[in-house]
């Protein structure tokens, strides 16, 4: 069927010009003294564009099975969305943390003030567009910060989810936290302009009990949960992080005795993992669901310190040193009657990154407030009481 347009254009092609070559030589047989007209090419553009646009028909009925294929599910569990659009108000929170470790125990950690944004956004079925504005920015507080940029698509469908991000820090990092050090002062909350990091990556996973066990009921609204159920889960993730450190701008007696393993000025390393965990949402009343997933995943690391690659591979135990294990956790609690619904959402990130001297702990967050409302009933819900 997939080759059949193919298959019903070629023969006109290949058919038409002996089909003209033929009905000239009948015209010349009868009447030579008239002239042989031209065979008109309307047939053939009509015949082209019939088949191109039962070709695009076909093609649109294909995806359309492969969509409902995708999102079939157990209506006594999840209650598909009814409508085609949705509107919707959110506040979201990004968080950071960056641990650095040495292999004598030293250790300093650095996080940002917490990023805070307020959103609007439009909704085609799977598919939500918008804007969102940095509060501080809206204040007039943030002029003389390096703004953070934030770009993030997510995908969730019955079967499979997709996350695909990038994020850049900005440069009003503090120092959180630190061990292993004589000090005579404490330095904790001291801002630090020497740090910055971005992030680049995509998260796909795979829902086993998808009939019963809805992710978008949680994440997206796009559907309803009725029955309490649980899911395994698994996963794949790529993702690049770039870090630069100027260890020379930190406080001069942190500065004075920090490890040598720690005064690097760029560390790059692509994170490669699997990933399998268990998701489960609890109906604890009506309309209102509670979801938690976590995710545990064994990762492997290539990287570069100073712009110089590591040493990796070269032996079975240097290849082992480079697996580490990271973790995706998400947390979700919605009320939902179909046509309006408000919640809040938790997706954090940690990744660790372990040589024989050196480690960092990176993680990265995101907490959503949304509250909204969908509209333009489906089709197929229209005559359908609520």
């Amino acid at each position: 069927m997939k080759y059949l347009s193919l298959l019903t254009i070629l023969p006109s092609f290949l058919l038409y010009p002996a089909y003209g070559k033929a009905q000239v030589e009948k015209r010349d047989s009868v009447a030579n003294t008239e002239p042989a007209p031209v065979p008109s090419s309307r047939p053939l553009l009509g015949s082209l564009t019939h088949d191109i646009v039962r070709s695009i028909k076909f093609t649109g009925q294909e995806i359309k099975k492969v969509g409902v294929k995708l999102n079939t599910v157990d209506t006594t569990y999840i209650s598909p969305n009814k409508y085609n659009l949705a509107f919707m108000l959110e506040q979201s929170s990004w968080y950071e943390h960056y641990r650095l470790g040495s292999n004598d125990g030293q250790s300093l950690s650095f996080a940002p003030n917490i990023n805070t944004k307020l959103g609007v956004y439009f909704g085609w079925r799977w598919i939500f567009l918008g804007v969102s504005f940095d509060i501080r920015d809206l204040l007039g507080k943030g002029k003389n910060k390096a703004p953070r940029k934030e770009f993030v698509f997510n995908l969730y469908s019955a079967k499979f989810g997709v996350d695909l991000y990038y994020r850049k820090t900005g440069s009003d990092f503090k120092i959180s936290s630190y061990e292993k050090f004589n000090l005579s002062k404490d330095y904790t909350n001291t801002p630090f302009n020497g740090f910055q990091s971005d992030i680049k990556g995509l998260n796909a996973y795979w829902i086993f009990n998808h009939k019963r066990f809805s992710y978008p009921a949680a994440y997206s609204q796009s559907t309803n949960q009725r029955k309490s159920c649980g899911s395994l889960l698994a996963g794949f993730s790529y993702s690049q992080h770039n870090i630069s450190f100027d260890h020379t701008q930190l406080p001069d007696e942190i500065k004075q005795q920090l490890n040598p393993s720690l005064q690097f000025h760029s560390l790059r390393y692509t994170d490669y993992n699997l990933s399998v965990g268990y998701g489960y949402n609890w109906v604890f009343a009506k309309n209102c669901l509670l979801n938690v997933s976590l995710l545990p995943a064994i990762a492997y690391k290539k990287s570069r310190i100073n712009d110089q690659p590591t040493q990796s591979g070269t032996s079975w135990a240097q290849w082992i040193r480079d697996i580490n294990f990271d973790l995706i956790t998400r947390a979700g609690i919605t009320w939902n009657n179909s046509k309006y619904y408000v919640g809040a959402s938790l997706v954090l990130h940690t990744y660790n990154y372990r040589k024989p001297t050196f480690s960092i702990t990176n993680s990265f967050g995101s907490l959503r407030v949304y509250m909204g409302f969908n509209f333009w009933k489906k089709k197929e819900y229209r005559e359908k009481k609520e």
